[in-house]
């Protein structure tokens, strides 16, 4: 058998023709700064061919239903394996998806009650929030009562005529108001306010089939209430089933609330009324997952024991890897990216297949380096049981438990796509290459503190499992959270900290637009310059200069590529004959700036953007974003890249590209070196010291040991997480906390400070 996987002429995105051997049954780390080309090589390369080699073993009709995956850009990829990708998107879900659902848990504690439940009620089905035999008839199994506010979505006052239903999809003249009106049952220049109880209930609940006029043809309607179509439209629908514009826009008409009924649990009362040792399985979803494991083991009923070892070995995963903090009953959508990647991590810890390919993002992203130890014994365990494991990884600790290395670059965009190092880790560590040097360098202590120039208190903090908090965070210097994940850290900052202090400006890795058609010029603002620059030099409309209006090239309709759906084939994605991927029309192509198109410029990267404009000389709008975009290193970012390729690192970085240069703010970032190799740290570190010296008061939530150990003030939570989280253990200089005897992240600063 052999021992290697072998691609030969790689070429997606950025790679350039590359070849490489990847060896089988061993973890192999992929290293290099954000934007070289490591998931080009790992996602797009090898797993999208594995998914899709794997897919073709299934018939026509089964593939017309699966993801599909195009065929990669590469010569050959020999001696795959089947791929399992656990990756950082976040796992959403509808209302109906929580923590038991999606890592199978759920059925197996429905099993057990139905098992040994008392009083017995049969199939397992009668334990499940989401099937009408164990739903709670009132929320139908989700938990909240919401209904419809009748004060904000109907002003009384006015008639039908005047618009008195205020949702936009019940407006005058469209075409649920043109049912009522052509009812017959209501004067429509009546105000509602004098309305008898019967039209008013006719109104809100009436049913009955009506002829309706529209646009020349007479229909055969349904007449519904307005509260009766609202009620089906939007709130007994599944939340995964509406856009966010939608929900966006019926949030303010309705209210919601804790079910009244089943108290949030979602079950129906049989459910409820069958306990086994006196708890009822509401009680064991609610507990967290390390109290789940004890309570589990003082199960002993003879029938219960092979379905609780199943348990225990499941729920058990979740606390080996850091979730114990977790319950079964959080909702998915809640959950973190970094979360969401071990969630699925347990679903494959007990599996017993061999010789497959487990693939991982950053799986130490959101870790604190206590946890980050729990993830490699993980990592090597998959390893052991004849897998292979690839990883692409910043993280030095997780770097240093591979069995092989494979370091891309040397740089991000188009100095990368080069494989500049493979080998042992050893070896890497010897090596002359970015990850190489810093993996022989730690940065140290910082000595020489900034004194606050004053305070920003939050008092009274108990969200979640924060407990009654009130705590101090200085201004005018760069303030560190710290504490195991789970501890309470987002919750300080992000919820109560903002919640009190409203005027923080919040960067976060939330995305920052999902459209093929956005892209880093689009969302910084600076297109809009730079058509106008265009247009002043052509004598043209800025209009012509914008490949959502005038100026698409009409084939492809501004977009560069044409999509070819084949059914059960892969979908062919193909660069636009007419426009040949540039998305304009010829005439737009032909005007220039200093012998530019305006598809040129868009293909350059924000590096050499700064030195095109910088060189125009009066563009200093333009190189003044520019010049932020390169501080925060995304100097490898093309202007017109879709912003739906960007990681949440680089999302993160994009929004403070644009909050950058502003002096007395108060900044509050969330683990901002998501994404960062080794070698950006250093570079982070100057751009949220230069804004602490410029007075801006710098919170940020971080695990990374090099930050920790540059923080003005230190505000550590913990212990651990969950209900044994939610305290202040720490508040001070990064010196004075090494003396801390119990703290996790005094711990392992001491231990890096023992390594330099």
């Amino acid at each position: 058998m052999r021992d290697e996987i072998t691609i030969t002429g790689a070429r997606e995105n950025n790679l350039k023709n590359i070849s490489l051997q990847v060896p089988k049954r061993k973890l192999t780390v992929f290293t290099g700064v954000s934007g070289s080309g490591k998931s080009s090589i790992v996602f797009d390369t090898i797993a999208a061919e594995a998914q899709r080699q794997l897919n073709e073993t299934f018939s026509a009709f089964a593939r017309n239903r699966l993801p599909k995956y195009g065929q990669p850009d590469v010569d050959t990829i020999d001696n795959l394996s089947a791929a399992i990708i656990v990756d950082q998107k976040r796992l959403g879900g509808g209302s109906r998806s929580t923590v038991g659902t999606i890592t199978d848990i759920a059925p197996l504690l429905r099993l057990l009650f139905s098992r040994v439940g008392k009083p017995h009620l049969g199939f397992s089905n009668v334990f499940s929030f989401n099937d009408p035999q164990g739903m709670c008839p009132e929320c139908e199994g989700i938990g909240k009562s919401v209904q419809i506010d009748l004060d904000v979505y109907i002003d009384r006052s006015r008639s039908l005529r005047e618009g008195a239903l205020l949702h936009p999809d019940f407006g005058v003249t469209g075409w649920v108001w043109k049912m009522y009106a052509a009812s017959g049952f209501f004067d429509l220049d009546k105000p509602l306010a004098d309305y008898s109880p019967e039209e008013w209930e006719l109104l809100l609940h009436g049913e009955s089939k009506i002829p309706v006029e529209w646009q020349g043809t007479t229909i055969n309607s349904t007449f519904e209430g307005a509260v009766t179509r609202f009620n089906r439209l939007y709130i007994k629908r599944d939340s995964a089933e509406l856009s966010d514009r939608t929900k966006a826009a019926i949030e303010r008409y309705v209210t919601s609330a804790t079910c009244p009924a089943c108290k949030g649990t979602r079950f129906n009362p049989a459910a409820l009324g069958s306990e086994i040792e006196g708890y009822n399985i509401a009680q064991l979803n609610a507990m967290e997952a390390s109290e789940l494991v004890r309570t589990l083991e003082t199960f002993t009923d003879p029938l219960a024991v092979p379905v609780v070892k199943s348990l225990l070995e499941r729920v058990g995963n979740l606390v080996t890897i850091g979730l114990g903090y977790l319950s079964l009953d959080r909702a998915t959508d809640t959950l973190s990216g970094g979360e969401s990647q071990r969630i699925k991590m347990v679903r494959h810890l007990s599996s017993s297949l061999a010789d497959m390919m487990y693939i991982f993002d950053e799986p130490s992203v959101g870790l604190h380096a206590r946890d980050v130890e729990r993830l490699n014994q993980l990592l090597v365990k998959l390893r052991d049981k004849g897998n292979t494991v690839l990883v692409v990884e910043h993280d030095r600790d997780v770097i240093e438990i591979a069995d092989h290395a494979i370091d891309v670059g040397p740089k991000a965009g188009t100095h990368g796509g080069e494989i500049v190092f493979a080998g042992s880790v050893a070896e890497l560590c010897e090596a002359d290459t970015l990850t190489g040097r810093f993996m022989r360098h730690r940065l140290p202590l910082k000595t020489g503190y900034r004194q606050p120039t004053g305070w920003l208190r939050v008092t009274g903090a108990t969200a979640h499992n924060l407990r009654n908090l009130t705590v101090d965070f200085p201004t005018g210097v760069l303030t560190v959270v710290t504490g195991v994940a789970g501890s309470g850290k987002s919750t300080l900052v992000n919820e109560v900290f903002v919640g009190q202090h409203p005027d923080a400006i919040v960067i976060d890795q939330s995305a920052v637009g999902g459209s093929i058609r956005s892209n880093p010029a689009t969302y910084t603002g600076m297109l809009d310059t730079i058509r106008q620059l265009f247009a002043k030099a052509n004598g043209v409309t800025p209009s012509l200069f914008s490949f959502n209006s005038k100026g698409a090239c009409q084939n492809c309709q501004g977009l560069g590529i044409i999509y070819t759906d084949l059914a059960f084939l892969d979908a062919i994605k193909s660069v636009c004959e007419v426009c040949e991927g540039r998305r304009f029309h010829d005439d737009v192509l032909g005007h220039k700036l200093r012998g530019r198109s305006i598809s040129d410029v868009l293909e350059m990267t924000t590096a050499e953007a700064l030195e095109f404009f910088t060189a125009g000389g009066a563009e200093k709008k333009l190189a003044k974003v520019l010049r932020a975009m390169n501080d925060v290193g995304l100097d490898y970012l093309r202007l017109g890249q879709p912003l739906s390729t960007l990681s949440g690192g680089e999302c993160q970085r994009i929004k403070l590209a644009t909050e950058l240069h502003k002096s007395g703010a108060v900044y509050v970032m969330d683990e901002p070196t998501t994404g960062l190799h080794m070698s950006d740290i250093r570079q982070l570190l100057d751009i949220v010291e230069g804004l602490a010296e410029r007075g801006n008061s710098v919170i940020v939530i971080e695990h990374n040991l090099d930050v920790i150990k540059n923080a003005d003030w230190i505000v550590d939570l913990g212990p651990e997480g969950g209900t044994r989280g939610g305290t202040i253990l720490f508040e001070g200089t990064p010196g004075r906390l090494l003396e801390h005897p119990t703290s996790y992240t005094a711990e392992f600063v001491r231990r890096d400070l023992a390594s330099t």
